[in-house]
């Protein structure tokens, strides 16, 4: 199997290039931004038809966190709707037998019942902070599904909870929340800092898929012959924001006080996906959070050193 992974060097494509490398029978085709920049539509349609690939994931995005989303939302509308559209486009053209679509638990509702099952999608308002972000997904998701009802190609999407792992980015102001105490709560320990500052009041629940298991998930959803247009890939279960900051905070080793300031915005109060579809068809995450922090601040602690930490 010839398979293009979009977005090979971000922290899903990353996780997804180490899972196929371990596939004897997988060809992985690979082309870095400054290679192939897939907001380009000419380019993106010449590299498929050049390259023919069986099948693609498209794990590529401009991703960031609360503050990123809120303040670059035309870029994060523009940027992720070329990207979807260019990539789904030309891999029909090219005739790629399979593409799967990466989106994102936030294409559902702000107050979507918990936990967020497939059929919730467009059934009210998105979360105002990452509005912009959702709506390109769901341009994405709803181009494979229909590329899929018309012309019988086989184009699926999985929709990830929040993802953690090796290779996040970890940005002061533009990062996720798990990666952003991470670094906040080392560089406050190594600089003996008495206190740090978390956003909001900590009582919005999330749940965290560690990126491995992601890839995991993506490869078991490969090799099942007729997958609904969209499943959610997920733990099942959720912790508080407060609950994960101390739980950051003891894996990093910082001992000082934590400060909680209530005029940040919370965000969505709770997004817990509902897994039971892909559980009904053999899949469960495997990483517990724990487990899964404590390996990423290790990577984290490994990448600082060799001078390649994404910031």
């Amino acid at each position: 199997m010839k398979l293009f992974i979009a977005g090979h060097q971000g922290m899903v494509g990353s996780a997804l290039v180490r899972r196929f490398e371990r596939d004897a029978g997988v060809a992985l085709l690979l082309r870095t931004r400054s290679e192939l920049d897939l907001t380009n539509q000419a380019a993106v349609e010449g590299f498929f038809a050049r390259e023919k690939p069986d099948t693609a994931i498209i794990a590529a995005a401009k991703v960031g966190g609360i503050h990123a989303n809120s303040t670059y939302p035309a870029e994060f509308l523009f940027d992720n709707l070329a990207i979807a559209a260019n990539t789904i486009h030309s891999a029909y053209r090219a005739g790629v037998k399979r593409l799967l679509f990466l989106g994102s638990s936030c294409i559902y509702p702000k107050h979507a019942p918990q936990p967020m099952a497939e059929d919730s999608l467009l059934t009210g308002p998105l979360e105002p902070t990452n509005e912009a972000y959702a709506i390109a997904k769901i341009a994405g998701l709803k181009l494979a599904q229909f590329y899929r009802q018309e012309h019988g190609v086989l184009f699926h999407s999985a929709m990830p909870t929040n993802l953690y792992g090796p290779g996040d980015n970890y940005h002061p102001q533009n990062s996720h929340v798990l990666p952003a105490l991470i670094r906040r709560f080392h560089e406050a320990r190594e600089a003996n800092r008495p206190e740090v500052v978390a956003w909001g009041t900590g009582s919005p629940r999330r749940e965290f898929l560690h990126v491995d298991d992601l890839a995991e998930g993506v490869a078991f959803l490969l090799t099942q012959p007729n997958p609904p247009d969209w499943i959610n890939i997920g733990t099942g279960t959720d912790v508080t924001i407060r609950e994960l900051t101390e739980l950051v905070a003891t894996t990093v080793g910082y001992r000082g006080k934590i400060i909680w300031d209530s005029s940040k915005p919370d965000g969505t109060p709770r997004k817990l996906m509902d897994v039971s579809k892909l559980s009904a068809l053999g899949w469960r995450a495997r990483l517990g959070l724990r487990e899964g922090v404590e390996r990423t601040y290790a990577s984290f602690r490994a990448e600082v050193a060799a001078g390649r930490l994404r910031s």
